[in-house]
């Protein structure tokens, strides 16, 4: 009896912690206050969160040979794909040339940025999956994991497709196929 009373316990703790971590922090009202922009979709709440249609979390990252920093959030000159993976992570090596091809294929209007879980990983099996995979779009490090946690992601891979606004169009958990890509860029790109 005791041991499922624990176990219960346990549930509600787990579903109070997913519930808290996925609200936004403020109430409907407040965010009313706060302030909204107009985008494509109507209307958009000032305050950044990784959900779709919201504004893109600001971030700044460094690339995986530590000699540039990339920037998220706000306004671009293009699209935006941001693509959080690890080098351990099965799934991401096997979206990892879908990725190719989608970035090859639309670069002149999309940039794409693979933001590693370098919390989670060792930079160096980072480096060489990057190498592996024959990947060219920039690589970021998140040592910290201050990205990922601005994004909430807890599995990968995740990606954002982020517009030229600055506002998230699409939420992917997971891998998805190549022809739902291209539906979710021509509505991103083309607009």
């Amino acid at each position: 009896m005791k041991k499922n009373i624990a176990i219960l316990v346990l549930v509600f703790v787990a579903v109070g912690a997913v519930w808290f971590w996925d609200s936004p922090g403020k109430k409907p009202e407040e965010e009313t206050k706060a302030g909204v922009a107009v985008g494509l979709a109507g209307d958009i709440p000032s305050a950044p969160s990784p959900k779709a249609n919201r504004y893109a979390p600001p971030f700044s990252l460094a690339s995986l040979d530590g000699t540039t920093s990339y920037e998220v959030g706000g306004k671009r000159d293009k699209a935006l794909i941001v693509n959080f993976w690890a080098a351990w992570c099965g799934p991401c090596e096997v979206e990892a040339p879908d990725l190719k091809d989608i970035y090859e294929k639309h670069k002149d209007k999309l940039d794409l940025y693979a933001v590693n879980a370098t919390n989670f990983d060792k930079l160096r099996e980072a480096k060489d999956f990057v190498k592996e995979q024959e990947i060219v779009f920039p690589v970021l490090t998140d040592a910290k994991g201050i990205a990922g946690d601005l994004y909430k992601v807890s599995a990968y891979p995740v990606s954002f497709i982020i517009d030229r606004n600055g506002v998230i169009r699409h939420r992917i958990e997971g891998v998805i196929e190549r022809e739902q890509w291209e539906l979710y860029l021509q509505e991103v790109i083309n607009s």
